[in-house]
């Protein structure tokens, strides 16, 4: 059979640009520049409706007490239909929670009923009017090792399409508090360079992700840090280490929040997700277990209010109007 060189040819350039094709496809897409990212936040989002469902994907650092916090505020305010689910691993990545054969840590002690629900069953109903997304710790090993941005963009894809008017979240955390001062320069600068900056740039460029709104809970962390230096402590918070759980051992932990502190980003989800002026809240609230939370004292917790509220409100990647209201 003689070769036919002419046809040769053609096919192997057909392989060629179907290959390229395909490479262009897989790859991930260019990261947001900054103004293109900042963009996406030059329209406040409008106030929700009652009844807002939230669903939480992530670890320790939202745990199973930070969302029941959130409830029993909203339901304070008047939301009587407030509701939420929660998936959550001991120091989980986005990547882990997405593929099937990597393993959850701490997936039997984090999830119980009822509110876990598994992650993609949850998404795929449809009944959620916002997903709150976070990354593991180290945020720069997420970044390098887990493709943060690429799986941000995944769940945030899984959830629009079955709910394309969910609002995505992306839940800004900490990182461990080993020197007071490092802590709060990292957490402001890891708000715009890594949070913001690298994964949110990366994600809101894969197609159908559109927007992902922040809940600045690192930042607000380090408002109040700052505010109670100034003041030289308060009644029961003498400095940052009491924003930090103790462990068994009675030692600090130096990155998992005590209840006053988790009074507090609660307060921020709150006010963020809600549009919501959260001063005058009740600030005994209990753990998602039924136990009572350990309150923070009443100038305590008007100062975590007061923050709370600034804070979302200078950010814009709240979604919320900024400065809206009295200051």
């Amino acid at each position: 059979m003689r070769l036919d060189l002419k046809r040769l040819f053609l096919l192997a350039g057909l392989l060629c640009v179907a290959g390229g094709a395909l490479w262009h496809m897989t790859r991930a897409p260019a990261p947001l520049d900054r103004s293109a990212r900042l963009a996406h936040y030059d329209t406040p989002l409008p106030a929700p409706a009652a009844g807002l469902g939230i669903y939480y994907l992530g670890h320790s650092l939202i745990g199973p007490d930070i969302p029941a916090f959130v409830t029993q505020l909203a339901q304070a305010a008047g939301d009587a239909g407030a509701f939420y689910n929660s998936q959550l691993g001991w120091g989980a990545s986005l990547r882990t929670h997405w593929e099937p054969e990597e393993p959850i840590p701490g997936f039997d002690a984090m999830n119980h009923p009822p509110a876990h629900r598994p992650a993609k069953d949850a998404l795929d109903s449809g009944s959620y009017n916002a997903l709150v997304l976070t990354e593991m710790i180290d945020l720069q090993d997420a970044i390098r090792w887990h493709d943060s941005g690429r799986y941000t963009a995944l769940w945030t894809q899984l959830a629009k399409k079955h709910a394309p008017e969910i609002r995505v979240y992306k839940y800004e955390t900490w990182h461990q508090h080993l020197n007071a001062a490092n802590w709060l320069d990292r957490i402001e600068h890891d708000a715009e360079a890594l949070w913001e900056g690298t994964i949110l740039a990366q994600a809101k460029a894969y197609p159908g992700v559109g927007t992902i709104h922040v809940i600045p809970a690192g930042r607000a962390m380090a408002a109040f840090a700052r505010e109670l230096q100034a003041r030289g402590g308060l009644p029961g918070m003498p400095d940052t280490d009491a924003l930090f759980t103790l462990t068994e051992s009675g030692a600090r932990d130096d990155i998992h929040p005590s209840d006053k502190a988790a009074y507090l980003i609660a307060l921020v989800h709150y006010a963020t997700l809600y549009h919501a002026d959260p001063r005058g809240l009740p600030h005994h609230l209990q753990r998602a277990d039924g136990t009572a939370a350990e309150a923070p004292a009443p100038e305590v917790a008007a100062l975590m209010q007061q923050v709370a509220w600034d804070v979302v409100r200078r950010t814009p990647s709240t979604g919320v109007p900024q400065m809206a209201g009295e200051s």
